[in-house]
């Protein structure tokens, strides 16, 4: 039997048939439309795609996407892909897909894989968050992918940067109407909005490896910045394992930094929990997604 997962991004929608072992077997991404009906359609191509290139169908389809489902409406809501708010998507991709489907954030779906066999394999406790074009979170607690009562445990991005300094306030204007948001501070876009020049995230690391005191300055606010973020994790939830994944986790920078950049923050007498990259990379989303099922049918 196969998993079906499904990482619906901003840009790019990708679908993924895993086999019983959690290998991916067959998978595709095609550009995201942008726009609500063709992007049901193009998710229903993909997922025929894969099956037909695994020779199996799946019962059902795990769906990873921005935002998260209103309990009280069934309604997506606060989605940066913004046309995808207001819209009943989990229906209407059932009805796409002839077969049941299970929706969840993004960054929920990064945690739920590297949860089950990645970096956080084993752990009891993982907190994975997303640092590309946006920033999110997700809980896993004993292998179980932690929602909350209002649907929006790990909406990280969406908290203010702690202990902000007075030339921090009131903060960057963030789409979803607030000042301040995590988002607009450790983002991708974020490091290279504050490092100005027009380059981008990448363009600064480099630049910064290569001794350019701009560059140099703008990651080290970056790591600063990062390091209180996730220090109110750890005084929150205290993890076992903090994942990152996105395009910025693909700085080691931030491995050999952040763990003296959270310390002085979290209110103990020490600090050790373990910084790890997502082991499956941009796979995580889609690997994630899948996993919102298990293998029988309902």
């Amino acid at each position: 039997m196969i998993r079906i997962g499904v990482d619906f991004g901003g840009t790019k929608i990708e679908a993924a048939a895993l086999d019983s072992g959690g290998a991916i077997i067959a998978r595709l991404r095609r550009p995201n439309p942008g726009a609500y009906r063709p992007a049901l359609t193009v998710v229903a191509e993909l997922v025929a795609a894969v099956e037909a290139e695994a020779g199996a169908r799946a019962a059902q389809v795990g769906v990873g996407m921005p935002g998260s489902i209103s309990p009280r409406t069934g309604l997506i809501r606060n989605a940066n892909s913004v046309w995808l708010n207001g819209e009943r998507f989990g229906e209407d991709l059932e009805a796409a897909l002839s077969r049941p489907v299970r929706l969840a954030n993004d960054a929920n779906c990064l945690a739920l894989s590297e949860a089950a066999d990645g970096a956080g394999a084993g752990a009891g406790v993982v907190f994975a968050a997303i640092l590309g074009t946006g920033c999110g979170g997700g809980l896993v607690v004993d292998g179980r992918l932690i929602e909350g009562r209002n649907g929006v445990a790990g909406e990280w991005g969406h908290t203010p940067l702690p202990w902000a300094a007075a030339d921090e306030h009131p903060g960057p204007a963030c789409w979803c109407g607030r000042r301040g948001c995590l988002e607009t501070w450790i983002s991708g876009p974020a490091l290279a909005t504050d490092h100005g020049a027009g380059l981008t995230a990448p363009k600064i690391v480099e630049a910064g490896r290569a001794g350019k005191p701009g560059a140099k300055a703008a990651l080290a606010r970056y790591v600063d910045r990062l390091g209180r973020a996730l220090a109110g994790v750890v005084d929150l939830i205290d993890p076992d394992v903090i994942v990152l994944g996105g395009g910025m986790s693909n700085v080691a920078e931030l491995y050999e930094r952040l763990p003296s950049a959270i310390g002085p923050h979290v209110f103990a007498d020490g600090f050790d929990t373990p910084i790890r990259q997502a082991v499956h990379g941009d796979s995580s989303g889609v690997r994630g997604a899948a996993w919102l099922w298990p293998l029988e049918a309902p």
